[in-house]
């Protein structure tokens, strides 16, 4: 892939790491770039944290003197979201999930704006009461978007809902109740639970396994909430 040396692009921060004395290695997902890493230099230094927030939007000015070599970030912040829910951990660590899950399944500097438009409509609804159920189905649409279908069937009315089950692998699950529902914000428990179980074995069998990825801890820690 011919990589620009130089460009300028809005995105949200998915991973950050300590690099050197102050700077970071971060990782982008941008909305004409793709998936992308880059050095900030001074991006570990106090007055700049609240900017490096996981799930945050940023202004991302990219330059490289080689394309076979990391680039640099200049990085400016256009809408703080994960500071918006620094007192709520279930949606902290959701934003923290969701974002794991594009950092491990995403490939380099491929450009899905489906996949973009989803996770930032994921991120601006968060605060809403239905958000759990939310996230569930953009996992359920990541899924299709990296090339794996499942066709739910349509149900009209859930107090008759049929046992419906999907074999993959040679495993059969059992589809969840709350992935028919389409004004579902009293879920239970147990009912999250079994959605949540549902898509991780889905991106395990699909994703994970067959590419020998680490699965993010994070999205481990979201299911725990709800045990």
């Amino acid at each position: 892939i011919l990589i620009n040396m130089y460009w300028k692009d809005e995105g949200y921060l998915l991973s950050k790491n300590n690099f050197g004395e102050n700077s970071i290695i971060m990782e982008t997902f941008t909305l004409d770039h793709g998936k992308c890493s880059g050095i900030v230099y001074g991006g570990s230094s106090r007055e700049n944290k609240k900017i490096f927030q996981i799930g945050n939007k940023i202004l991302i000015n990219y330059k490289s003197k080689n394309e076979n070599k990391i680039g640099y970030f200049t990085i400016e912040l256009i809408k703080p979201i994960s500071p918006m829910f620094f007192d709520d951990k279930k949606r902290s660590i959701c934003i923290l999930a969701a974002s794991s899950i594009l950092k491990v399944l995403l490939p380099e500097h491929q450009i899905n704006k489906k996949i973009y438009n989803s996770f930032e409509n994921l991120l601006n609804k968060l605060s809403s009461n239905n958000w759990i159920r939310l996230y569930i189905l953009w996992e359920l649409s990541l899924v299709k978007e990296l090339g794996f279908e499942i066709n739910l069937p349509d149900i009209k009315n859930s107090s008759n809902f049929p046992n419906y089950t999907f074999s993959i692998n040679n495993s059969t699950y059992k589809i969840p109740k709350l992935l028919f529902e389409h004004s579902y914000e009293n879920a239970t428990k147990a009912e999250i639970i079994e959605a949540l179980a549902f898509n991780k074995n889905l991106l395990l069998e699909n994703f994970i396994f067959p590419n020998k990825i680490r699965f993010p801890s994070s999205r481990n820690i979201l299911e725990k909430y709800f045990n």
